[in-house]
């Protein structure tokens, strides 16, 4: 039976940390459910560790619509979320709740991650008594990198933490169930989170906040242009890509592959039948 988001609140409520994981496609939901993650967010990062740009902001719906009914068809137990990209639930309130409809009734998620704070606290409401459940997030919000100037972390200063602090609880009011803060001070995530009565899941928040959430290909070390600070390595697999690439084209090269063990056989009077046609023309 898949878990829902009351699951993620009685975890936050008993004080039990929360591991969320993003998962694209078959491969990576189906481990990351096997490892018994409870979480897995379709994030619009697949714009970066998919499909290879520099921002997630050239993501579309469409995009997102194929990953998430992936991932939301061949697994069973964890909680799917599912980021609405760039531009489609800015414009109005309308057009967030037709963009929400339209991913969930297309992939079969069962909630929707967005960006922002207490400006779009009014669309969260919208969404939310459509009934659709709603994930927030602030802090460093990837959609807007070209505002902010790049990565950085947000809520180093007096009057940006307190925004920050304004913008949780706009969010919480606005009827989310839970809030991801990226790239946001560990004492300040902290203070939110204690102010909040909903989980908050951190990636660069540091261990005080209800979870956690990182990227699949960061903890995997499958994407290696770029490794952020706040991403811990648990595995080299890109060098075991490469090493089992490697050493596939090395024995295609000397003959070495395919061999006997991995080819099929024949009748040999089959095989001696379409000699003799052979000769006889």
């Amino acid at each position: 039976m898949r878990l829902t988001i009351r699951d993620l609140q009685k975890m936050r409520d008993a004080a039990e940390p929360i591991a969320i994981l993003t998962a694209y496609d078959a491969i990576s939901a189906r481990v990351a459910e096997a490892a018994d993650v409870p979480a897995l967010l379709v994030g619009d990062t697949l714009g970066m560790v998919v499909q290879g740009r520099e921002t997630t902001i050239p993501v579309t719906l469409e995009h997102m619509i194929y990953h998430c009914e992936i991932v939301a068809r061949v697994t069973q137990k964890p909680l799917i979320i599912g980021d609405l990209p760039f531009m489609t639930y800015s414009i109005s309130p309308e057009q967030a709740m037709t963009s929400a409809a339209r991913l969930m009734q297309a992939s079969g998620i069962s909630c929707v991650k967005l960006e922002g704070g207490e400006y779009i606290a009014p669309t969260i409401t919208r969404i939310v008594n459509a009934g659709i459940p709603v994930m927030g997030h602030i802090g460093l919000t990837p959609q807007s990198v070209n505002q902010f100037g790049g990565f950085r972390v947000q809520g180093r200063q007096l009057e940006s933490a307190r925004q920050l602090i304004q913008d949780a609880l706009a969010v919480q009011e606005a009827g989310a169930f839970a809030i991801v803060l990226e790239l946001v001070p560990t004492p300040l995530a902290k203070l939110i989170t204690e102010r909040l009565h909903i989980p908050t899941i951190g990636i660069g928040a540091g261990v005080g906040c209800s979870g956690q959430v990182q990227v699949f290909h960061d903890i995997l070390n499958l994407f290696e242009s770029f490794m952020p600070r706040h991403a811990k390595q648990y595995a080299n697999i890109s060098d075991l890509m490469r090493t089992a690439i490697a050493h596939y084209v090395s024995e295609v090269k000397e003959g070495l592959f395919p061999s006997a063990e991995h080819s099929f056989t024949m009748d040999e009077s089959v095989l001696q039948n379409l000699l003799d046609d052979n000769e006889e023309k």
